[in-house]
């Protein structure tokens, strides 16, 4: 997500290369940001807090949080005051300005749609936040898709639905293309024609606003072939199976932090 992140802002002119530092732990990975990005790279995260002066992302596991904390404690005192704007799933901001000195901090998850420009972030933002860092962040995630604002007790619920959610589009897709596959197209029509269908029913709710459920009348005619799939989808309790999960991913998002 990270390289994601760095690879649209790069391409958008948002930043540039000279202007970017990345730590990475791994030589080889050092090297294909050089070649592939020209930033600046270094394995020392204190250097990352010393030279930052406008915003630094954290995109580090949320396990090895602690040990970047401690890592940077003797130089974070002596910093500026940057954003620092976190994707540590799990990890509340009470804990990132603890461990941050108070630094400015926002929260944000992203999902993986992101990669291709196409995510949706929520965002919200720390005691020490001014408007204007919550401004910096949502221009950081508008280059890879929309942006939301919300409370930070709904981060979990974020994470339940849009974190999480492409797995569950993923896996309704690839059920699509099976089902075409059982009624005698073959895989790479029925693949072609499951993807194509989801992409553009999600672009045609999104340009004309209606209610899913006005597109979902508007497909379905009386005692035609599209009822008979509902009646279906309605008997094997697909619309409860969706928010069943959504709540099981939040849920299971609270655990991870602790709550």
């Amino acid at each position: 997500m990270g390289e994601a992140l760095l690879s649209r802002l790069l391409n958008r002119g948002i930043y540039q290369s000279s202007e970017i530092i990345v730590s990475e732990p791994l030589s080889t990975r050092r090297d294909f940001f050089v070649q592939n990005y020209g930033v600046a790279v270094t394995e020392d995260n204190t250097e990352v807090f010393t030279l930052s002066e406008d915003v630094i992302f954290l995109a580090i596991k949320p396990q090895v949080f602690t040990t970047i904390t401690q890592e940077i404690f003797s130089v974070i005192s002596k910093i500026h005051t940057p954003l620092v704007v976190s994707i540590l799933a799990g990890v509340t901001l009470a804990q990132l300005e603890a461990g941050l000195a108070n630094l400015p901090v926002v929260r944000a998850m992203p999902n993986t749609p992101a990669t291709v420009g196409a995510g949706v972030t929520a965002i919200c933002a720390g005691r020490h936040a001014q408007p204007h860092h919550l401004e910096t962040a949502r221009q950081l995630f508008a280059a890879v898709g929309e942006v939301v604002e919300v409370a930070e007790s709904l981060m979990d619920a974020v994470t339940g639905l849009s974190g999480s959610g492409p797995a569950y589009v993923a896996l309704m897709v690839e059920a699509l293309a099976d089902g075409g596959v059982a009624a005698g197209l073959p895989r790479p029509i029925a693949q072609k024609l499951a993807l194509q269908t989801v992409l553009g029913t999600a672009t045609l709710l999104q340009e004309t606003k209606i209610h899913p459920a006005e597109l979902k009348d508007r497909v379905t005619s009386p005692g035609g072939t599209t009822i008979a799939g509902i009646a279906e989808l309605e008997k094997a309790a697909f619309r409860s199976a969706l928010i069943q999960a959504v709540k099981a991913a939040t849920n299971r998002s609270k655990e991870l932090g602790g709550k």
